[in-house]
């Protein structure tokens, strides 16, 4: 039996298959204008018996596709725990979103904490700065660790931060100081969030944003506590509603 998840970002969207405890299809795609185009074609030739939906467009999905949907929270709960059977605590930075999760010994979500008023802090904020840089945003976090000097940066809000950042550059600053000015404000405001919530060790660190090794460096060093990353931090969500469409399928 083959059983799918589909995480539908603000950003991309991703898709899991499994067949048992096996990965059979992975893919994924941008969003676009037109995220349930996107997610037919994601689908279009990929078997299964049933497929979950999660993420920021779940319940598009649902009316189009009239399947089941799940949090991000649960997914992201569930995905983690499979990888990591001893996780106790998940932070997950999407692109217009952030997750704190404490998770059970069994794997069950305890309690979370989830910014989603503002893309502040996220993988859009992140986008954002890059672009204001210079960086590509595969760049920004390998740039931000040759920094010299820390700058710090007051505003996180979007608009009034590409603000800073121009003034800061008008002013002379190095690039590489800025951007790691940048990176800690952003792991500052993670870091707070999941202390509110569980810095109960193995800490999971997934989403898009995982992939930014000055942003996992920083965060290890903020917490004081060894950070976990999966090989594909991106695909936790769809992989998470995978394993629950495979339960239901049981």
């Amino acid at each position: 039996m083959l059983s799918a998840g589909i995480d539908i970002g603000s950003r991309t969207i991703e898709l899991i298959v499994l067949n048992g405890d096996c990965v059979v299809t992975s893919k994924e795609s941008e969003v676009g204008f037109d995220p349930m185009q996107q997610a037919t074609d994601l689908l279009e030739g990929v078997p299964h018996d049933r497929i979950i939906a999660t993420g920021y467009g779940r319940h598009l999905f649902e009316i189009a596709f009239d399947a089941p949907t799940v949090t991000e929270i649960k997914a992201y709960a569930v995905g983690a725990a499979a990888l990591f059977p001893d996780v106790r605590s998940v932070l997950d930075i999407g692109g217009q979103d952030s997750k704190a999760i404490a998770v059970s010994a069994a794997g069950k979500v305890i309690k979370f904490e989830m910014n989603d008023r503002c893309a502040a802090g996220t993988g859009k904020f992140l986008e954002v700065m890059a672009n204001t840089l210079g960086y590509s945003l595969d760049e920004f976090g390998l740039e931000a660790l040759k920094a010299n000097k820390e700058l710090q940066i007051s505003n996180m809000c979007t608009v009034f931060a590409e603000s800073e950042v121009t003034s800061l550059l008008a002013r002379g600053e190095d690039r590489a100081d800025i951007a790691m000015g940048l990176h800690r404000s952003v792991v500052r405001r993670a870091a707070g969030m999941l202390k509110r919530v569980s810095i109960e060790e193995p800490i999971v660190f997934a989403g898009g944003v995982a992939r930014n090794v000055c942003i996992k460096k920083l965060l290890a060093d903020e917490l004081g506590k060894e950070v976990k990353e999966p090989d594909h931090p991106h695909m936790m969500g769809a992989y998470g509603a995978a394993l629950i469409a495979e339960k239901e399928l049981a």
